[in-house]
């Protein structure tokens, strides 16, 4: 029988108030996204003001007294200027940048060499763009230019076409003919290489250009580029049944060529790291600043503070909606504090930790996890792990993410662990001291580690030979050059 009913429970469970899971969030943002989530509070809260502090000037301290003096008599000549019209005629406003604009820093020779505004306010076209100018400006029907943009618009970032013959005809609604037709049209533009499927194609498609589609090159790339990857000329060789001059002399020319032809109107933007921390050493010492430059500086209104004392001649709503924007302005500037002060105490305890690092540097990493720095601030894990994350620090030995001092550990018989970090510094100096006639393989490279009593299995050495960007052997082997 169903009947309704009360009953009381006794219930422990975590609640996150709107403040704390602010403050979470303020805590894992990059320095970017925090001033754009500091901005955004300013938009919405009238109590937020940003503390704009007067520019410095080199000689502004040492005019001030003459600054107070003129005043007045600024202030009455000010009173009897007439600007009329003749005044502003005889400004030149097609110089009017050179002229009456702040001057720039830098001071050329000649006014000629600066840069044109006009070259600052150009944007690079990318591929795509660069493609379709080129179609606009061929004699092409209504139905070519539409497949011919379909087509462009299926290129990669290297250049090369992603969709099959049938792909574009069917997507277009026009015959294979006619796509054909355009994909041989556009693999004629501009850069040379442009609309092949793969790497092979777009390099005959070069040589094709430079008139070579029979040459030598040709047919090593055709025939023989697994060979020539491994820079095994001498197996090139007595495959094409030609003298080593004449190898040598057809890779210069295919060297020359541009694997990627597309990579050269790459629109992507370099992406410059601000450091959130600064690690300087000083009087043999080092010294931790944060960088709050960039970063708006929060106060609260003087104005609604008046407004709230005001408690006759303020209505009780108005005082209500200010004093909710009171308490959420100054939770958001004690949060910011919080944040930085955090990230203070997260890179001191780094600092302690890999403190040869900061001396010596990538060689001298020590394995470190997240549960000794929290141990050592008294923090959570999940704390330290979210201050960790986009946040970068200015060292001596470079600029490195927080996250980079924290690695797995390499056991060593009879000393200490080793960081992975400092196991990939090994690897990459034992492959630059290495014969480039004989190479060290992978497992070469681990029994190397295990003489000196260190256990790196050879798929271990592997992995990391691929993060720091080292090749396998085969491809690092000097070329054959004898038949």
């Amino acid at each position: 029988m169903l009947e309704i009913r009360q009953q009381l429970k006794l219930v422990q469970q975590l609640v996150m108030t709107p403040q704390l899971q602010q403050a979470i969030k303020l805590l894992q943002l990059s320095r970017l996204e925090l001033a754009e989530s500091i901005q955004q509070e300013i938009e919405q809260n009238p109590l937020l003001e940003e503390e704009v502090s007067p520019p410095e000037s080199a000689a502004g301290t040492d005019q001030e007294s003459a600054q107070k003096t003129e005043t007045a008599e600024t202030k009455e000549k000010t009173s009897e200027v007439d600007i009329s019209d003749t005044t502003l005629s005889e400004i030149n406003w097609e110089d009017y940048a050179n002229e009456y604009e702040a001057v720039p820093q830098y001071r050329a020779k000649d006014f000629s060499e600066l840069p044109s505004r006009f070259d600052l306010l150009t944007q690079k076209p990318n591929l795509q763009s660069h493609l379709t100018w080129q179609l606009s400006l061929s004699e092409v029907t209504e139905e070519e230019l539409d497949v011919g943009l379909f087509i462009i618009g299926n290129l990669n970032m290297n250049g090369f076409l992603d969709v099959s013959l049938e792909e574009i005809a069917h997507a277009t609604n026009c015959g294979e003919a006619v796509a054909q037709k355009m994909i041989e049209k556009i693999q004629q533009m501009d850069p040379a290489g442009v609309g092949g499927r793969n790497v092979k194609e777009s390099l005959l498609l070069q040589l094709e250009r430079l008139n070579l589609g029979n040459s030598l090159p040709s047919d090593i790339v055709s025939n023989h580029l697994h060979l020539l990857e491994t820079k095994n000329y001498a197996a090139i060789g007595r495959a094409i049944r030609h003298s080593m001059a004449d190898v040598l002399a057809a890779v210069k020319i295919i060297v020359g060529l541009d694997p990627h032809p597309g990579r050269f109107y790459s629109d992507e933007e370099p992406q410059y790291i601000i450091p959130d921390v600064y690690v300087q050493k000083v009087s043999g010492e080092y010294i931790i600043l944060l960088n709050d430059e960039g970063l708006p500086r929060l106060r609260i209104s003087n104005y609604y503070k008046e407004i709230l004392k005001n408690k006759k001649s303020t209505p009780a709503e108005t005082r209500e909606y200010i004093q909710d924007k009171l308490k959420s302005a100054a939770w958001l500037i004690k949060c910011i504090h919080q944040r930085q002060r955090t990230i203070y105490k997260v890179v001191e305890s780094i600092l302690t930790f890999q403190k040869e690092f900061f001396e010596r540097g990538v060689a001298f990493l020590k394995p470190l996890v997240l549960r000794d720095v929290a141990d050592d601030i008294s923090m959570h894990e999940s704390t330290v792990s979210r201050v960790t994350t986009n946040k970068y620090v200015h060292t001596p030995q470079g600029i490195f993410e927080l996250k980079y001092f924290f690695t797995s550990s390499i056991q060593r018989e009879g000393g200490e662990a080793l960081s992975s970090e400092s196991i990939k510094e090994r690897i990459r100096l034992i492959t630059q001291a290495e014969d480039h006639d004989k190479p060290l393989s992978d497992k070469a490279i681990s029994e190397i580690f295990a003489r000196e009593h260190i256990k790196v299995a050879r798929r271990t050495v592997a992995k990391y030979r691929e993060q720091i960007g080292i090749l396998p052997s085969k491809y690092r082997k000097r070329p054959k050059m004898s038949i």
